[in-house]
């Protein structure tokens, strides 16, 4: 299940972080959580957490069937990747391509019904 402390967030793929960091934070009111640029950004304005991948980030990679660059997706954060893959797998559902580890945590997608991309998320532990 997705972490009872985490909203789901959305993720937007842009041209430019920096732009888009400023566009959200200048004209509705976001702030920002982390900015990675120009690979990537989470801002956040109440529950709404918006994650913008630029050109270089993992969300922007092209998925694993190959038509185009990474696409928007919700992202759903857990607290345990691996037996989440075991849960859903059980449960029939089966996944785009293999799980990617990076610096800020580890992602898996899959698809709802209509196709539509399902990313989780299990963030990487705090550094001390």
């Amino acid at each position: 299940m997705t972490a009872s402390d985490q909203y789901a967030a959305v993720r937007y793929l842009v041209d430019d972080v920096a732009a888009a960091v400023a566009f959200y934070t200048t004209h509705f009111g976001f702030s920002v959580r982390l900015d990675a640029a120009p690979a990537f950004a989470d801002v956040v304005r109440g529950p709404l957490r918006l994650l913008l991948s630029g050109p270089a980030s993992s969300g922007a990679r092209a998925t694993p069937e190959g038509t185009a660059a990474g696409r928007n997706r919700i992202h759903l954060v857990v607290d345990d990747l691996d037996a989440e893959i075991d849960r859903l797998r059980g449960a029939g559902l089966s996944f785009l391509g293999d799980l990617v580890a990076g610096p800020g945590g580890r992602q898996i997608l899959l698809t709802d019904p209509a196709g539509n991309l399902v990313e989780l998320f299990e963030p990487a532990p705090a550094s001390a």
